[in-house]
């Protein structure tokens, strides 16, 4: 695994491995920390902030998310947010077995998750059913996502990011790519837009919704596929930093150079356009005013 030698000396940061964020003072906020994870053909990307977790897509079954997370001294996650019902996004829910009835010191157990989010996707039957089932057993409350809802990490009473569902809307009925939840993350400083799979359709009708809609970072859809990130939504949203969750060597052929060339067009440079195949887990920071140093 490749870890990434650059840094950003700006409000969103993406940090090199081992890096150390230094405050400005008692009063400012702590930055909101993003790794997406490393996950082969797949996507899981993990929230930090202020010591809490949230984790959007849990990536294929058998890559071992949980184990990914446990030796990170994730022992609690706030809330698990699964953006449709494709094993790759998924899948790393099925892997969940008995939840501990309260957070364990020792630190041997699976991350405690507290609350299940879904979207709307009407497909994906035995996947749905499947993770909906295990989060009964373990007693984990369950809900359903629409644009408009929002997330944040912390107790009710705190400040901190904003994590703002952009799509679906509630009166769509969708299946498959196009019923993906699209999340975007925000801290007053910068944003982040994670797309799941949303496709081309998905896209235009986001625009629709959010016509003045910019984006610091964004995450690819669907893996950098021809199915998503069409030209007229890349110069929309237009993107500082684009990152790929995807699989080395993948069959699809993912990500294609058509969608590579775009997201340079947008960037403008291709060293901001980042990918897990050939960097490993990628970290990046929303910071509240400039403060990374290596």
């Amino acid at each position: 695994m490749t870890i990434v030698r650059k840094m950003v000396n700006l409000s969103l940061a993406l940090l090199v491995s081992g890096c150390t964020y230094v405050s400005g003072g008692a009063d400012e906020e702590p930055p909101l920390v993003i790794d997406v994870l490393d996950v082969g053909q797949g996507l899981s990307v993990l929230f930090e902030w202020d010591g809490h977790y949230g984790l959007f897509d849990m990536g294929p079954d058998s890559v071992g998310v949980l184990d990914t997370l446990r030796n990170r001294g994730v022992d609690t996650l706030e809330w698990v947010l699964v953006s449709h019902n494709h094993r790759d996004h998924g899948g790393g829910f099925l892997e969940l077995g008995r939840q501990r009835s309260s957070v364990s010191e020792t630190g041997a157990c699976e991350p405690y998750i507290k609350h299940l989010y879904v979207g709307p996707d009407t497909s994906g039957g035995f996947i749905r059913d499947s993770i909906i089932g295990i989060a009964r057993q373990n007693r984990i409350p369950v809900d359903t996502l629409h644009q408009g809802d929002e997330l944040r990490l912390g107790p009710p009473t705190t400040s901190g990011p904003r994590f703002d569902v952009l799509w679906p809307p509630s009166y769509r009925t969708l299946g498959g790519n196009g019923a993906s939840v699209v999340l975007e993350v925000s801290n007053g400083a910068g944003n982040a837009i994670f797309m799941g799979d949303a496709d081309t359709t998905a896209e235009r009708e986001l625009l629709k919704l959010s016509p003045t809609l910019t984006v610091d970072l964004l995450q690819v859809g669907h893996h950098g596929s021809n199915g998503s990130s069409s030209l007229k939504f890349l110069a929309q949203v237009s993107p500082r930093f684009a990152v790929v969750s995807v699989g080395a060597r993948n069959s699809y052929g993912h990500p294609t150079k058509e969608v590579l060339q775009k997201l340079f067009y947008v960037t403008g440079d291709s060293a901001r356009i980042h990918r897990t195949d050939l960097e490993g887990t990628l970290k990046f920071q929303l910071v509240s005013g400039v403060g990374v140093m290596e």
